[in-house]
């Protein structure tokens, strides 16, 4: 099947599947319990949503594989693999803040974002109606307009970034935002981590970087980024992975990677920990 006859298919998942988060929303959040830590928590929303997506993508695509944030990855016969975040954003999502996004990329591989190539996705903030779209190779688009990253030199440079659950591991990223802040424009941590990366997309952002992202919080945002001239890349040129991942147009790319590497080597050194959100 086509990359384009397979973002049909995500976008149309995503959106059902947004419009259900929409309305479970507005109906009141119940936190169904904690993951990494009492900060880390699951709604019954993310639960329903993940499971109507499951069921909408089984139906469409019986052969491919499954990863979701809330269950077991299911390998399956085709080849590719449907990389699912049904609720990215949370604690967003459950304080009603209207940045929170249902993310969904069909890759070529397994569940590992360090060897699938990632194929098409979509990315929705139902909160706004946004739909961010990508295939590989046919650009990326924020409903039917075409992206593209907006460059900038580092000191005016607008950078996206998050911080963990675990409160050693969001000290030691503290001090590394300390040595960045007086470099850049300013700094921003809006909680989604799809939605950042569509940010560089669509140049709200110049530049966005996180360590221990989950592969579900960027499978869709990255291909984004990538298709509308973002440099995606973890630490040297390894692929973005929850090690790292660093998004920018290549310039500037190159620029923060050099001196996050300098500000962070000690947190580098840390096992890597959920993402709030």
């Amino acid at each position: 099947m086509r990359a384009e006859e397979l973002l049909t298919i995500a976008r149309s998942v995503a959106v059902t599947a947004g419009e259900l988060a929409a309305r479970r929303r507005s109906e009141g959040v119940e936190i169904a319990a904690s993951k990494s830590s009492p900060e880390d928590v699951v709604t019954l929303a993310d639960r329903e949503v993940e499971a109507l997506i499951r069921s909408l993508l089984a139906d469409a695509r019986p052969q491919d594989g499954f990863f979701g944030e809330e269950s077991e990855a299911d390998v399956g016969s085709s080849g590719l693999t449907w990389v699912v975040d049904p609720i990215d954003g949370t604690v967003n999502y459950l304080y009603g803040v209207p940045h929170y996004a249902v993310s969904i990329a069909v890759v070529e591989g397994g569940p590992d974002p360090l060897t699938w190539m990632a194929l098409a996705g979509a990315v929705v903030n139902p909160a706004i109606s946004e739909v961010f779209t990508a295939t590989r190779g046919g650009g990326a688009f924020l409903g039917e307009r075409r992206l593209a990253v907006v460059a900038a030199e580092l000191p005016l440079a607008l950078v996206g970034t998050g911080f963990a659950y675990l409160a050693e591991r969001r000290r030691e990223q503290a001090d590394t935002l300390v040595g960045l802040v007086g470099e850049v424009r300013d700094i921003r941590r809006s909680g989604t981590a799809s939605l950042d990366l569509c940010s560089v997309a669509c140049g709200r952002l110049n530049a966005y970087y996180e360590s221990g992202l989950k592969p579900w919080d960027h499978a869709a945002g990255a291909l984004i980024a990538a298709e509308a001239g973002a440099r995606v890349t973890g630490w040297g040129g390894a692929p973005a992975s929850q090690d790292f991942i660093l998004a920018a147009p290549p310039t500037l790319a190159a620029t923060l990677e050099t001196l996050l590497a300098g500000q962070s080597t000690h947190s580098r050194s840390l096992p890597a920990a959920p993402p709030v959100g």
